[in-house]
């Protein structure tokens, strides 16, 4: 080991006199004023409550999101000739159910023909489609006409319509 070189006595004095740095203490997150913290509980109370209405809105559209995934299983079995016929059955009763998830028993539930249309109108906000409307009325079964491919798809595509926009007055 090399022997330190000597300091001179001031150059010693003056290392000696040196104090560390000084660090200023962390900032705080408590608003230095009352006003800010007025503001940033109202944000917190504001973002609780848009959290709130969110979820209430997603559980209230539950029976949408089931009645959709039921819809593409009724779709698919439309597209397999040998199932065709009881997934067409099925669409009827899936418009059905969903309307039930949504609306009184005594308001949908006796409902057929036109006036089951008239309801899919006038609470779907739109014109429901030829397919449907055609479906709803049995004309298709009543003459013993198979169903096509494309009218099928027409039909899946318009009840798929009628449970995404369909509107529940509260």
């Amino acid at each position: 080991m090399e022997p330190q070189p000597k300091l001179d006595p001031i150059t010693e004095n003056a290392l000696r006199a040196l104090k560390d740095i000084a660090v200023p203490s962390p900032v705080s997150w408590m608003p230095q004023t009352w006003g800010w913290l007025v503001v940033a509980l109202a944000l917190v109370t504001a973002v609780l409550l848009w959290c709130a209405i969110a979820y209430r809105r997603w559980r209230r559209n539950a029976y949408r999101r089931e009645a959709l995934k039921l819809l593409g299983e009724v779709a698919a079995a439309m597209g397999n000739p040998d199932t065709k016929e009881q997934a067409v059955n099925d669409l009827g009763e899936l418009l059905k159910r969903t309307a039930l998830a949504a609306w009184p028993r005594e308001e949908v539930a006796a409902t057929s023909g036109a006036e089951w249309v008239a309801f899919l109108e006038a609470n779907g906000g739109y014109d429901v489609g030829e397919a449907l409307r055609t479906f709803i009325n049995g004309l298709e079964y009543q003459r013993g006409q198979p169903m096509t491919s494309a009218l099928t798809d027409e039909l899946a595509a318009d009840a798929r319509r009628w449970i995404e926009r369909h509107h529940v007055s509260a």
